[in-house]
């Protein structure tokens, strides 16, 4: 059959050089537009094991080579883990987590986080280098959930690999904000049977107790609202009649829903509704509360009260010391009672300090202070904590604050006041007991779950003797009647004073530190 077109494009010289021609062209021009319309991977590492979720800008994931993920504050810390972990060798090892939202943008939650890793890693040395080589070494790597802890399920996804060989992850700590997110996590954690122990988490929800174990394996340092709320009203004997109640409306935030339900109870008899507030989503973002707390003040001018239980985060509890320091009846005492977010508050520098002149006493209940244990004279018998230990910490700090081993940051007396450090310092010690007591004589490594089964047997002589206090854990991994320790605001430049130690039984532990039969979360 007779090809019409070879007559037309390949019949002469001239036509097959032109037909050349423009057929190169096209495959030219096809092949250009292939190359352009291929999608080329976008590179969204940050680092080893760290990288950007799509759809976000942060650095999430897990990392003990020195990462700082961004945040200047971490660099020192993170540079002294990473060199602690290096001189670790393989196979000899338990790994140690650090769960925290560490690219929050929050000043004061970028204080925490630097914190939060000052009192791991110098607990880590200890494990490492002054407990008589128990086994195994301790590495410590840290896992970022991200800006108010949104990004937590890549961090929780990526630890629950980490349980094999070369990580062997045992335990995590950190865990230090009581939210929707973190309580997810600890679920996601503990179901996998990874221990966790929690800094700062108070939720009395975030915790396990004789109505169900909701978290197997979760133990916790510090008390829940409810022990909080216990300790202040043992303290403080405030006269219902002439307390009331502000507190946030917004829900799902465990440790304000928590404590909002701890400050009612002690708030029975009170003549006064509760004064209501609704911060944002974030508890972070100002918002408008500001204009409702002028709004408050005028209110609490009309009654009698003379004590105000605050439930809400610190940037509205801020908020609301600077209205009531503004008030039109500043002949008026009142004393703000609060929980553990008081603690911020010495850093944050958009709080008036001169409310706290004009007869605005704000106490919180704190998680740890460096001069609980100071008070203690010489000789005396105490129980619940000891000098001797709060001494070791400081001598410790001092070891690790700078170089060979260091530096990791500031460690002053000021330092310390919010109790940040203390209390990680005391998670990470509860962590290394139970991954230690837990493994078999002979060998090197426990069995996974068996980490956590271990916080029953942590009281009486196998208490941990903690910096902030004994830790003496009940049968569902909660401290039994931990030392509180009442703070205030100085009126002078809102330093945290150590005014007592305050107890949610009302009166120290006894040598023996048994909980009772009775004991509930």
């Amino acid at each position: 059959m007779r090809n019409p077109l070879r007559y037309r494009l390949w019949y002469t010289t001239r036509q097959r050089v032109v037909t050349s021609v423009l057929a190169g062209a096209l495959v030219i021009t096809s092949g250009w537009y292939g190359i352009g319309r291929l999608t080329v991977p976008e590179d969204r590492s940050c680092a080893k094991g760290v990288e950007r979720p799509q759809g976000s800008d942060e650095c999430v994931g897990v990392s003990g080579d020195g990462y700082d993920f961004g945040r200047s504050k971490l660099t020192e810390a993170a540079a002294a883990i990473a060199r602690e972990n290096a001189t670790l060798e393989p196979g000899r090892y338990a790994t140690v987590a650090l769960l925290l939202p560490l690219t929050s943008t929050d000043a004061a939650m970028q204080t925490k986080m630097q914190r939060e890793l000052q009192g791991a890693f110098a607990q880590q040395y200890r494990a490492n280098h002054l407990s008589n080589e128990q086994v195994p070494k301790i590495r410590l790597v840290l896992a970022n959930t991200g800006k108010n802890n949104l990004l937590w399920r890549p961090a929780v996804d990526r630890l629950k690999t980490m349980t094999g060989a070369p990580d062997n992850l045992r335990a995590v700590s950190g865990v230090a904000t009581s939210s929707t997110q973190i309580k997810s996590a600890v679920k996601e954690l503990t179901a996998a049977h990874i221990a966790v122990v929690g800094t700062t988490i108070t939720a009395d929800d975030i915790a396990n107790g004789p109505k169900g174990d909701p978290f197997p394996g979760l133990a916790r340092v510090s008390p829940t609202n409810r022990d909080e709320a216990r300790a202040l009203a043992a303290f403080g004997q405030v006269k219902a009649a002439k307390a009331l109640l502000v507190q946030d409306t917004r829900t799902g935030d465990h440790y304000t829903d928590t404590l909002r339900a701890a400050f009612t109870e002690l708030v029975k008899g009170t003549r006064y509704q509760p004064e209501l507030f609704t911060s944002r989503a974030d508890p972070n973002d100002e918002g408008t509360t500001a204009n409702t707390f002028q709004q408050i003040t005028h209110l609490i001018c009309d009654t009698d009260a003379e004590t105000v239980f605050f439930a809400g985060r610190h940037v509205q509890l801020r908020q609301f010391i600077n209205a009531l320091g503004a008030r039109g009846c500043q002949s008026r005492a009142f004393t703000i009672l609060t929980g553990d977010e008081g603690s911020y508050l010495g850093s944050d520098k958009k709080l008036d300090r001169s409310a706290l002149r004009r007869k605005v006493t704000v106490r919180y209940a704190s998680l740890a202070h460096p001069d609980t244990w100071a008070a203690a004279r010489k000789g005396e018998k105490v129980t619940g904590g000891s000098p001797a230990d709060y001494q070791d910490f400081l001598d410790l700090l001092a070891t690790v604050s700078k170089k060979p081993v260091g530096p990791i940051g500031p460690t002053d007396h000021r330092a310390l006041t919010d109790g940040q450090v203390i209390v990680a310092h005391d998670a990470m010690a509860l962590a290394v007991h139970a991954v230690r007591q837990a493994t078999p004589e002979g060998a090197r490594l426990p069995q996974l779950a068996d980490v956590g089964e271990q916080w029953p047997r942590v009281k009486s002589s196998l208490k941990v003797s903690g910096a902030g206090g004994w830790i003496c854990l009940d049968n569902h991994g909660n401290p039994y009647n931990k030392a509180v320790p009442v703070v205030e605001l100085a009126p002078e430049d809102a330093r945290q004073r150590f005014v007592t130690i305050a107890w949610p039984e009302g009166r120290p532990p006894d040598s023996k530190c048994l909980p009772p039969s009775s004991a509930a979360p």
